[in-house]
Order: C-alpha cells, then structure tokens, then sequence
C-alpha cells in the first residue's frame, strides 16, 4: 500500500490526530504557557482546538499554534503530504508541482515549501570534527548567465556575479553543513571556519589560495588535492580527497538547476537548509522516508515564518 494512502494525508481529524501524537507525545501543551494536562476540549467547536485551563492564560490553541504551519489556511492534511513529498523527493519537488498536486494555488504552494523548508533548518552549533575527525570544506556556485550583476558590469559566463555557497561535511558522521557567503576570501572564511569546525580536526580542501594557511588553524593537520592538475586522491594517503562533498554538491546541482531552476540570494539559504537536512537524513545513515518525515514535522515547533517575510532575507 501506497504511504500517501495513510488517513493523516487525506482525513483533517487523522491529521490533527497525527501531528498531535508526533508533536505531544505526553498530552496537550499550552504554547502559550507551557502548561501540560490542563485543557478545555473544544474539538466540537473547531478541529483540534482546545482551552488553556491555567488562570493566568485561558487562552486557545491547536498543535498548529507556535509552529511554521500556524495561522495557514490550507488543510492540514494537505500540508502533511507536501512535506512528505519535499522530504521524499532527493533533488527536492517544485512548488508548481505542488501547487499542482495538492490543487492550491501556486501563491500558496510557494509559501507552504518555504515554511516546511523552514522547519527543516536545524540550526546546529556544534563544532564538527571533534575528537580529531575529518572534515572537508568546499565552496560552490550557484546562479545561470541570467543571473543579476551589478550595473554596468559586462555579461558573460564568468562565476563573479554568482551567489556563493560554503560547505562542510564531517566524514565521521555524515553530516553536512552549508552557509551562504559575500565572498570567497581567507578572511571572510576564516572565521567562520574557526566557529563550525573544532580546533583538533583534520580538514581536507582542494589547492584553493584562501584555504593556504588552515594548517596553522586546526591542530589535526590540512590535506590537500590539486583539481588543477587532475589530482582527486592523494596517491600516497588515500584519505586526502574532497570526493564526500563533491557528491553532496552535484545532488545539490541537479536539484537546483533540475528543479528549481532559478533561486535569488534572499532564500538560497532556506535551499541550503532542506539539500542539507535530506542529506543529513538519508538513507545511509538509517533514515527512510517516513523518518524523515517525521523528523521534519518536529522541526516545526518554535518557528514562524509569515509570508512578508519569507519574500525578503531572513
């Protein structure tokens, strides 16, 4: 049987039902109080609301409340299948597709894939590499000829006017972690080289001049290849390659040039958050999906995203 048959992805009340046991796994939990147990059923009146029972707030709420899916007017049910289909589909699925699967709007389905992308930002902190692991570092570009440049600049096939992307990958884990940056420079990317990665890992780049000095930086050494010359693999230590991250990036192309096709700098770090939240979650590393399904629907929880902002940069 087909996962898109479940109740949850075609019934309101299987739906409320579902998010509810994923989200409060322990009973109702006022948003806005943080009091548990303590409600007014008011299903009857509304799917899924309910009333806080504490003096001090008496205010209403549904599992939506104090989620990127608060205040939206499209059914639930519906909004479960576009995140199984995002979290589902390896290169990602349009919002046209969406928009055409689910019969919204396209205005909607656009605003419903950045809120979902929302939830899939992890907002990580965590030094990657620890314990002496290693890490490799790559950056990448992304944009087509039509790209936007500055006024007056001369056209071309040239990769300056170009939005830049920097990644990193813990090989240990199989984590990976992506940023958007002004420029490629040692010292743009320097520090935030310092603040991701922990001082004893071992980093792997290619021959690129700004990654020249990070032997002094990160006690576990720098290895490097040299693309200009064809070189992928350190013939001496094979461990000294950038190949992890390369493969991550082509996934990342084709989905965005495949896909997406056009994405401006404003929300490219939104791409960014759901290329690296299924990469993250994949199949290699246990995670079906439905898991990663699951695990996004948590995600959700403590963010808002309203549509005048999701069309400038957050």
């Amino acid at each position: 049987m087909s996962v898109l048959s479940k109740p949850y992805f075609h019934c309101e009340e299987a739906a409320f039902a579902h998010l509810e046991a994923a989200l409060w796994p322990q009973g109702p939990v006022c948003p806005h109080c943080g009091s548990m147990g303590k409600h007014y059923d008011l299903r009857k009146t509304r799917l899924g609301l309910r009333k806080c029972a504490e003096k001090a707030c008496r205010k209403q709420f549904t599992v939506k409340v104090g989620t990127v899916f608060e205040s939206a007017h499209i059914p639930l049910a519906k909004m479960l299948q576009a995140t199984y289909l995002m979290c589902s589909s390896k290169k990602g699925v349009s919002s046209h597709q969406i928009h055409r699967l689910l019969g919204i709007t396209y205005k909607s389905a656009w605003f419903l894939t950045h809120r979902i992308r929302e939830a899939m930002r992890d907002g990580s902190l965590a030094p990657m590499g620890g314990g002496g692991g290693i890490v490799e570092i790559d950056e990448t570009f992304i944009g087509n000829d039509r790209t936007k440049k500055p006024k007056g600049e001369k056209k071309g096939r040239g990769y300056a006017h170009k939005h830049k992307v920097l990644s990193l990958v813990d090989r240990d884990t199989g984590q990976k972690r992506s940023m958007v940056v002004d420029d490629l420079s040692a010292k743009t990317l320097l520090p935030i080289l310092k603040e991701n990665i922990a001082k004893e890992a071992r980093v792997m780049t290619d021959e690129a001049g700004q990654y020249g000095k990070l032997s002094a930086t990160f006690t576990g050494g720098h290895g490097f290849t040299r693309h200009g010359q064809g070189e992928y693999v350190d013939l001496v230590d094979r461990t000294i390659h950038t190949n992890t991250i390369e493969g991550a990036f082509s996934v990342f192309k084709r989905g965005m040039k495949g896909v997406y096709q056009h994405c401006g700098k404003q929300h490219l770090h939104r791409y960014l958050a759901e290329f690296d939240f299924r990469y993250n979650n994949r199949v290699k590393l246990g995670c079906g999906d439905t898991e990663r399904t699951e695990r996004a629907m948590r995600g959700i929880v403590g963010k808002r995203l309203t549509y005048r902002g999701s069309r400038v940069a957050a």
